[in-house]
């Protein structure tokens, strides 16, 4: 049973996530050929003021 843990910024629509958890069960099940209901999909979402890159919070004004 595949689980699939996905951590993104918040503010995506219900919309999104549905089209999100099937494709990535589609996807799942057309490569490694498991069954759909054996897909777990977990999505995190994050707050940009609690993610990083490059030592820079996301929430922080980016350099243009």
């Amino acid at each position: 049973m595949p689980t699939f843990n996905v951590e993104m910024f918040e503010g995506r629509t219900i919309e999104q996530k549905r089209a999100f958890v099937k494709a990535v069960t589609q996807a799942a099940v057309q490569t490694i050929g498991c069954t759909p209901e054996s897909v777990d999909i977990i999505i995190t979402d994050i707050k940009p003021e609690n993610w990083s890159t490059a030592g820079a919070l996301w929430s922080d004004p980016r350099p243009e």
